[in-house]
Protein backbone atom coordinates (compact mmCIF):
# COMPACT_ATOMS: atom_id res chain seq x y z
CA UNK A 1 0.00 0.00 0.00
CA UNK A 2 1.51 3.66 -1.08
CA UNK A 3 2.63 5.51 1.79
CA UNK A 4 0.93 9.51 2.12
CA UNK A 5 4.24 11.09 3.05
CA UNK A 6 7.17 11.43 1.29
CA UNK A 7 10.68 10.40 1.77
CA UNK A 8 11.78 13.73 3.43
CA UNK A 9 8.68 14.50 4.95
CA UNK A 10 9.23 17.13 8.29
CA UNK A 11 12.83 17.76 7.23
CA UNK A 12 13.43 21.36 7.30
CA UNK A 13 16.64 22.72 5.10
CA UNK A 14 17.77 26.06 5.42
CA UNK A 15 19.63 27.32 1.67
CA UNK A 16 22.09 30.02 1.31
CA UNK A 17 22.77 29.80 -2.63
CA UNK A 18 23.90 30.91 -5.90
CA UNK A 19 24.41 29.59 -9.42
CA UNK A 20 23.89 25.81 -9.64
CA UNK A 21 25.37 23.69 -7.39
CA UNK A 22 23.51 24.26 -4.04
CA UNK A 23 20.30 25.28 -5.39
CA UNK A 24 20.18 22.09 -7.09
CA UNK A 25 21.27 20.66 -3.61
CA UNK A 26 18.09 22.34 -2.32
CA UNK A 27 16.20 21.20 -5.37
CA UNK A 28 16.58 17.48 -5.05
CA UNK A 29 15.80 17.51 -1.10
CA UNK A 30 12.51 19.69 -2.10
CA UNK A 31 11.59 17.18 -4.75
CA UNK A 32 11.90 14.63 -2.27
CA UNK A 33 9.55 16.19 0.54
CA UNK A 34 11.93 18.24 2.13
CA UNK A 35 10.95 21.99 3.12
CA UNK A 36 13.70 24.13 1.96
CA UNK A 37 13.85 27.45 2.94
CA UNK A 38 16.18 29.36 0.40
CA UNK A 39 16.94 33.21 1.99
CA UNK A 40 18.19 35.73 -0.57
CA UNK A 41 19.47 39.42 -0.39
CA UNK A 42 16.56 41.96 -0.92
CA UNK A 43 15.85 42.35 -4.94
CA UNK A 44 17.44 38.59 -5.47
CA UNK A 45 21.11 37.19 -5.21
CA UNK A 46 23.53 36.56 -7.74
CA UNK A 47 21.79 34.39 -9.87
CA UNK A 48 18.43 36.16 -9.58
CA UNK A 49 18.29 37.60 -13.47
CA UNK A 50 20.62 34.71 -14.85
CA UNK A 51 19.92 33.69 -18.43
CA UNK A 52 18.06 31.91 -20.09
CA UNK A 53 15.11 34.21 -19.63
CA UNK A 54 12.10 35.08 -20.84
CA UNK A 55 10.63 38.11 -22.96
CA UNK A 56 10.27 40.12 -20.14
CA UNK A 57 13.81 39.65 -18.32
CA UNK A 58 12.89 37.28 -15.60
CA UNK A 59 15.01 34.24 -14.77
CA UNK A 60 14.21 30.82 -16.32
CA UNK A 61 16.69 29.89 -14.77
CA UNK A 62 16.06 31.03 -11.18
CA UNK A 63 12.35 29.36 -11.67
CA UNK A 64 13.47 26.02 -12.94
CA UNK A 65 16.17 25.18 -9.49
CA UNK A 66 13.51 26.47 -6.86
CA UNK A 67 10.91 24.98 -7.18
CA UNK A 68 8.87 23.66 -4.53
CA UNK A 69 11.27 26.08 -2.24
CA UNK A 70 10.30 28.96 0.25
CA UNK A 71 11.59 32.18 0.09
CA UNK A 72 12.50 34.60 2.14
CA UNK A 73 14.48 38.53 1.39
CA UNK A 74 16.26 39.63 3.87
CA UNK A 75 18.77 42.45 4.02
CA UNK A 76 21.95 40.78 4.98
CA UNK A 77 23.85 43.81 4.79
CA UNK A 78 21.86 44.57 8.10
CA UNK A 79 23.01 43.44 11.15
CA UNK A 80 19.41 42.61 12.04
CA UNK A 81 19.27 40.76 9.29
CA UNK A 82 21.95 38.45 9.64
CA UNK A 83 20.50 37.52 13.12
CA UNK A 84 17.67 36.90 11.54
CA UNK A 85 19.11 34.39 9.08
CA UNK A 86 21.45 32.76 12.18
CA UNK A 87 17.81 32.57 13.57
CA UNK A 88 16.51 30.79 11.30
CA UNK A 89 19.42 27.90 10.64
CA UNK A 90 19.96 27.25 14.25
CA UNK A 91 15.79 26.59 15.09
CA UNK A 92 14.81 24.22 17.73
CA UNK A 93 13.93 21.09 16.27
CA UNK A 94 15.09 17.09 15.35
CA UNK A 95 14.59 17.83 11.87
CA UNK A 96 15.84 21.14 11.29
CA UNK A 97 19.48 22.84 12.17
CA UNK A 98 20.45 21.78 8.80
CA UNK A 99 21.90 24.68 6.53
CA UNK A 100 23.25 23.99 2.37
CA UNK A 101 25.01 26.69 0.91
CA UNK A 102 27.79 27.55 -1.20
CA UNK A 103 28.49 31.23 0.16
CA UNK A 104 31.01 32.29 1.78
CA UNK A 105 31.46 30.60 5.24
CA UNK A 106 32.94 33.36 7.22
CA UNK A 107 32.33 35.54 10.55
CA UNK A 108 28.79 35.49 10.96
CA UNK A 109 28.35 32.57 8.33
CA UNK A 110 30.99 30.56 9.77
CA UNK A 111 30.21 27.00 11.16
CA UNK A 112 31.88 28.10 14.11
CA UNK A 113 29.56 30.45 14.78
CA UNK A 114 26.29 29.28 13.96
CA UNK A 115 27.07 26.34 16.33
CA UNK A 116 27.24 28.68 19.23
CA UNK A 117 23.37 29.06 18.57
CA UNK A 118 22.93 24.79 17.86
CA UNK A 119 25.64 22.48 18.50
CA UNK A 120 24.22 19.62 16.96
CA UNK A 121 24.00 22.25 13.49
CA UNK A 122 24.92 20.05 10.17
CA UNK A 123 26.61 22.15 7.53
CA UNK A 124 27.16 21.65 4.03
CA UNK A 125 30.10 24.30 2.03
CA UNK A 126 30.47 24.18 -1.07
CA UNK A 127 33.31 25.76 -2.35
CA UNK A 128 35.65 26.11 -5.22
CA UNK A 129 38.84 24.39 -4.40
CA UNK A 130 40.03 22.37 -1.42
CA UNK A 131 41.98 25.09 -0.15
CA UNK A 132 39.23 27.42 -0.21
CA UNK A 133 40.48 29.56 -3.34
CA UNK A 134 37.70 29.86 -6.19
CA UNK A 135 36.64 28.24 -9.00
CA UNK A 136 33.57 27.65 -10.96
CA UNK A 137 32.20 24.91 -13.35
CA UNK A 138 33.17 26.67 -16.38
CA UNK A 139 37.22 27.13 -14.87
CA UNK A 140 37.45 23.45 -13.50
CA UNK A 141 36.51 21.74 -16.46
CA UNK A 142 39.42 23.26 -18.54
CA UNK A 143 41.67 21.88 -15.81
CA UNK A 144 40.28 18.23 -15.80
CA UNK A 145 41.27 16.94 -19.14
CA UNK A 146 37.58 16.47 -21.34
CA UNK A 147 38.53 19.48 -23.09
CA UNK A 148 41.36 18.58 -24.89
CA UNK A 149 40.41 15.38 -26.14
CA UNK A 150 36.69 17.02 -26.96
CA UNK A 151 35.57 18.49 -31.03
CA UNK A 152 36.51 17.23 -34.01
CA UNK A 153 39.90 15.32 -35.31
CA UNK A 154 41.88 18.48 -37.27
CA UNK A 155 40.20 20.98 -34.50
CA UNK A 156 43.52 22.76 -32.16
CA UNK A 157 40.69 24.30 -30.22
CA UNK A 158 39.69 23.06 -26.92
CA UNK A 159 36.26 22.35 -26.55
CA UNK A 160 34.90 23.45 -22.77
CA UNK A 161 31.58 21.77 -21.60
CA UNK A 162 28.29 24.11 -21.84
CA UNK A 163 26.58 21.56 -19.26
CA UNK A 164 28.04 22.63 -15.83
CA UNK A 165 28.78 18.76 -15.25
CA UNK A 166 30.82 19.59 -12.28
CA UNK A 167 27.96 21.37 -10.32
CA UNK A 168 25.46 18.92 -11.60
CA UNK A 169 27.20 16.31 -9.72
CA UNK A 170 28.77 18.11 -6.52
CA UNK A 171 24.86 19.66 -5.92
CA UNK A 172 24.01 15.84 -5.67
CA UNK A 173 26.72 14.81 -3.57
CA UNK A 174 25.76 18.15 -1.57
CA UNK A 175 21.97 16.69 -0.81
CA UNK A 176 23.64 12.88 0.01
CA UNK A 177 26.38 14.20 2.30
CA UNK A 178 23.66 16.39 4.06
CA UNK A 179 21.36 13.23 4.54
CA UNK A 180 24.48 10.92 5.62
CA UNK A 181 25.06 13.91 8.16
CA UNK A 182 21.40 13.97 9.29
CA UNK A 183 21.46 9.97 9.81
CA UNK A 184 24.71 10.36 12.07
CA UNK A 185 23.25 13.06 13.95
CA UNK A 186 19.92 11.11 14.51
CA UNK A 187 21.92 8.06 15.82
CA UNK A 188 24.45 10.02 17.77
CA UNK A 189 23.32 13.39 18.16
CA UNK A 190 26.18 14.63 16.62
CA UNK A 191 26.03 18.20 13.89
CA UNK A 192 28.95 17.91 11.42
CA UNK A 193 30.53 20.41 9.25
CA UNK A 194 31.05 19.23 5.84
CA UNK A 195 33.40 20.75 3.35
CA UNK A 196 33.21 19.68 -0.39
CA UNK A 197 34.89 21.06 -3.46
CA UNK A 198 34.39 21.46 -6.71
CA UNK A 199 37.21 20.35 -8.48
CA UNK A 200 38.17 17.88 -5.89
CA UNK A 201 34.18 16.31 -7.38
CA UNK A 202 36.09 16.29 -11.10
CA UNK A 203 39.54 14.84 -9.49
CA UNK A 204 37.23 12.15 -8.24
CA UNK A 205 35.03 11.09 -11.43
CA UNK A 206 38.25 11.46 -13.33
CA UNK A 207 40.07 9.41 -11.94
CA UNK A 208 37.20 7.20 -10.88
CA UNK A 209 36.82 6.80 -14.98
CA UNK A 210 40.49 5.82 -15.32
CA UNK A 211 41.91 8.65 -17.27
CA UNK A 212 44.19 9.60 -14.46
CA UNK A 213 45.20 6.23 -14.32
CA UNK A 214 45.98 6.29 -18.11
CA UNK A 215 47.52 9.36 -17.94
CA UNK A 216 50.08 7.77 -15.60
CA UNK A 217 50.71 4.83 -16.66
CA UNK A 218 51.16 6.72 -20.16
CA UNK A 219 50.38 3.92 -22.47
CA UNK A 220 47.88 5.64 -25.09
CA UNK A 221 47.82 9.36 -26.07
CA UNK A 222 44.46 10.31 -26.46
CA UNK A 223 43.03 12.65 -29.34
CA UNK A 224 40.15 14.18 -30.60
CA UNK A 225 37.23 11.98 -32.23
CA UNK A 226 34.72 13.95 -32.65
CA UNK A 227 31.34 12.05 -31.94
CA UNK A 228 33.07 8.42 -31.65
CA UNK A 229 32.75 6.52 -28.65
CA UNK A 230 35.91 5.90 -26.65
CA UNK A 231 36.69 2.34 -26.48
CA UNK A 232 34.01 0.72 -28.34
CA UNK A 233 31.77 1.69 -31.57
CA UNK A 234 29.70 4.87 -31.67
CA UNK A 235 28.98 7.73 -34.21
CA UNK A 236 26.86 10.05 -35.68
CA UNK A 237 25.49 9.40 -39.35
CA UNK A 238 23.66 11.51 -41.85
CA UNK A 239 20.28 10.72 -43.47
CA UNK A 240 19.09 11.04 -47.37
CA UNK A 241 16.95 14.00 -45.88
CA UNK A 242 19.82 15.88 -43.27
CA UNK A 243 18.32 14.35 -40.15
CA UNK A 244 21.71 13.50 -37.13
CA UNK A 245 21.25 10.62 -35.88
CA UNK A 246 23.96 8.37 -33.31
CA UNK A 247 24.13 4.46 -33.05
CA UNK A 248 26.34 3.05 -29.99
CA UNK A 249 27.54 -0.15 -30.41
CA UNK A 250 28.96 -0.43 -27.23
CA UNK A 251 27.97 -4.20 -25.86
CA UNK A 252 28.12 -7.37 -28.44
CA UNK A 253 24.18 -7.08 -28.27
CA UNK A 254 23.95 -3.99 -29.57
CA UNK A 255 26.69 -4.14 -32.17
CA UNK A 256 25.16 -7.20 -33.55
CA UNK A 257 21.72 -4.94 -33.95
CA UNK A 258 23.56 -2.65 -35.85
CA UNK A 259 25.01 -4.85 -38.35
CA UNK A 260 21.70 -6.83 -38.78
CA UNK A 261 19.71 -3.53 -39.20
CA UNK A 262 22.53 -2.56 -41.46
CA UNK A 263 22.42 -5.70 -43.37
CA UNK A 264 26.48 -6.06 -42.63
CA UNK A 265 27.19 -9.59 -42.02
CA UNK A 266 29.25 -9.92 -44.89
CA UNK A 267 31.29 -6.87 -45.26
CA UNK A 268 31.99 -7.43 -41.41
CA UNK A 269 32.90 -10.70 -41.88
CA UNK A 270 35.26 -9.74 -44.62
CA UNK A 271 36.91 -6.62 -42.82
CA UNK A 272 37.25 -9.44 -39.97
CA UNK A 273 39.52 -11.65 -42.39
CA UNK A 274 41.24 -8.62 -43.82
CA UNK A 275 42.11 -7.59 -40.48
CA UNK A 276 42.55 -10.28 -38.22
CA UNK A 277 40.08 -7.95 -35.95
CA UNK A 278 37.22 -9.68 -33.90
CA UNK A 279 34.73 -7.43 -33.34
CA UNK A 280 32.95 -9.27 -30.82
CA UNK A 281 35.45 -7.48 -28.89
CA UNK A 282 34.75 -3.76 -28.41
CA UNK A 283 38.20 -2.95 -27.98
CA UNK A 284 38.63 -3.82 -31.77
CA UNK A 285 35.38 -1.86 -32.68
CA UNK A 286 37.16 1.09 -31.45
CA UNK A 287 40.55 -0.25 -33.17
CA UNK A 288 39.03 -0.24 -36.78
CA UNK A 289 35.98 2.19 -35.82
CA UNK A 290 37.43 4.28 -39.13
CA UNK A 291 36.42 0.84 -41.37
CA UNK A 292 33.17 0.40 -39.60
CA UNK A 293 32.32 3.86 -39.80
CA UNK A 294 32.02 3.53 -43.49
CA UNK A 295 30.25 0.51 -43.77
CA UNK A 296 27.74 1.70 -41.54
CA UNK A 297 27.49 5.07 -43.24
CA UNK A 298 27.00 3.65 -47.06
CA UNK A 299 24.08 1.84 -45.50
CA UNK A 300 22.38 5.23 -43.56
CA UNK A 301 23.42 7.76 -46.51
CA UNK A 302 20.91 6.46 -49.02
CA UNK A 303 17.95 5.99 -46.96
CA UNK A 304 15.57 9.10 -45.28
CA UNK A 305 15.27 8.99 -41.50
CA UNK A 306 11.69 7.59 -42.07
CA UNK A 307 13.34 4.48 -43.47
CA UNK A 308 15.33 4.06 -41.36
CA UNK A 309 13.52 4.23 -37.85
CA UNK A 310 11.56 1.00 -38.54
CA UNK A 311 14.52 -0.91 -39.10
CA UNK A 312 16.75 0.48 -36.24
CA UNK A 313 13.69 -0.01 -33.68
CA UNK A 314 12.80 -3.79 -35.18
CA UNK A 315 16.51 -4.76 -34.76
CA UNK A 316 16.44 -2.76 -30.96
CA UNK A 317 19.21 -0.86 -32.09
CA UNK A 318 20.83 1.35 -29.52
CA UNK A 319 20.06 4.68 -31.80
CA UNK A 320 18.78 8.34 -30.72
CA UNK A 321 18.00 11.51 -33.30
CA UNK A 322 20.12 14.88 -32.67
CA UNK A 323 17.49 17.18 -31.55
CA UNK A 324 16.91 20.67 -30.25
CA UNK A 325 15.44 21.50 -27.36
CA UNK A 326 12.27 22.78 -29.28
CA UNK A 327 12.20 19.44 -30.75
CA UNK A 328 12.24 17.39 -27.88
CA UNK A 329 9.09 19.32 -26.52
CA UNK A 330 7.62 19.09 -29.55
CA UNK A 331 8.38 15.59 -30.84
CA UNK A 332 9.95 13.40 -28.29
CA UNK A 333 7.32 11.20 -25.76
CA UNK A 334 9.88 11.55 -22.77
CA UNK A 335 9.51 15.40 -22.36
CA UNK A 336 5.14 14.86 -22.78
CA UNK A 337 2.65 14.32 -20.12
CA UNK A 338 2.81 10.48 -21.17
CA UNK A 339 5.92 10.72 -18.98
CA UNK A 340 4.74 10.91 -14.69
CA UNK A 341 7.52 13.66 -13.83
CA UNK A 342 6.87 15.76 -16.84
CA UNK A 343 3.62 18.54 -16.57
CA UNK A 344 3.06 21.89 -17.50
CA UNK A 345 2.15 24.30 -14.90
CA UNK A 346 1.40 28.13 -13.89
CA UNK A 347 4.46 30.00 -12.95
CA UNK A 348 3.61 32.62 -11.25
CA UNK A 349 4.77 35.71 -13.27
CA UNK A 350 5.79 33.80 -16.23
CA UNK A 351 2.54 31.89 -17.27
CA UNK A 352 2.19 27.89 -17.83
CA UNK A 353 6.55 26.32 -18.11
CA UNK A 354 7.40 22.89 -18.61
CA UNK A 355 7.87 21.04 -14.95
CA UNK A 356 9.75 18.42 -13.99
CA UNK A 357 9.08 16.62 -10.93
CA UNK A 358 12.06 14.25 -9.42
CA UNK A 359 13.17 11.84 -11.38
CA UNK A 360 13.26 8.94 -8.21
CA UNK A 361 10.47 7.47 -8.88
CA UNK A 362 9.15 5.50 -5.33
CA UNK A 363 6.94 2.63 -4.94
CA UNK A 364 5.69 2.82 -1.82
CA UNK A 365 6.33 6.48 -0.56
CA UNK A 366 4.21 9.22 -2.28
CA UNK A 367 6.07 10.52 -5.44
CA UNK A 368 5.71 14.92 -5.19
CA UNK A 369 4.30 16.28 -8.03
CA UNK A 370 4.32 19.26 -9.83
CA UNK A 371 5.26 22.50 -7.77
CA UNK A 372 5.95 26.12 -8.89
CA UNK A 373 8.80 28.32 -7.86
CA UNK A 374 7.93 30.91 -5.35
CA UNK A 375 7.88 34.43 -5.71
CA UNK A 376 11.15 36.06 -4.25
CA UNK A 377 10.03 36.88 -0.26
CA UNK A 378 7.24 35.27 -0.88
CA UNK A 379 7.46 33.26 2.45
CA UNK A 380 9.14 35.96 4.57
CA UNK A 381 6.80 36.53 7.21
CA UNK A 382 5.13 33.27 7.21
CA UNK A 383 8.27 31.69 8.01
CA UNK A 384 9.37 34.53 11.01
CA UNK A 385 5.94 33.57 12.60
CA UNK A 386 5.49 30.02 12.15
CA UNK A 387 9.56 29.41 13.10
CA UNK A 388 10.86 31.90 14.37
CA UNK A 389 7.41 32.97 16.45
CA UNK A 390 7.53 36.66 15.29
CA UNK A 391 4.69 39.27 16.15
CA UNK A 392 2.93 40.91 13.65
CA UNK A 393 4.03 43.65 15.06
CA UNK A 394 7.79 42.34 14.91
CA UNK A 395 7.37 41.80 11.44
CA UNK A 396 5.62 45.09 10.55
CA UNK A 397 8.71 46.75 12.46
CA UNK A 398 10.71 44.75 9.98
CA UNK A 399 9.08 45.56 6.64
CA UNK A 400 9.35 49.55 7.97
CA UNK A 401 12.85 49.52 8.77
CA UNK A 402 13.13 47.28 5.28
CA UNK A 403 15.48 44.65 7.09
CA UNK A 404 12.95 42.31 5.31
CA UNK A 405 10.73 42.50 2.36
Amino acid sequence: MKQSGTALSGLRIIEGSAFVAAPLGGLTLSQLGAEVIRFDQIDGGLDYYRWPVNKENKSLFWAGLNRGKKSIQVDLKKEEGRKIVAELISAPGKDAGIFLTNLPTRDWLSYEELSKRRPDLIMISMVGNFDGSSEVDYTVHPSFGYPSITGSRNSKEPINSIVPTWDLLLGNLAAISLLAAERNRTRTGAGEFISIALSDVALSVTGALGRLSQAHLDEEEINRDGNFLYGAFGNNFITKDGHQIMLVGLTQRQWSAIVKACNLEASVEKLEKRTGADFTLEGDRYRFRDELFESIKSFIEPRSLAELTPLLHENKVSWSKFQTFKELLAEDFRASTKNPIFSMVNQPGYGALPNISSPIRFSNLANLGSVTAPVLGEHTSQVLQDILKYSAEDIQGLLRDKIIR
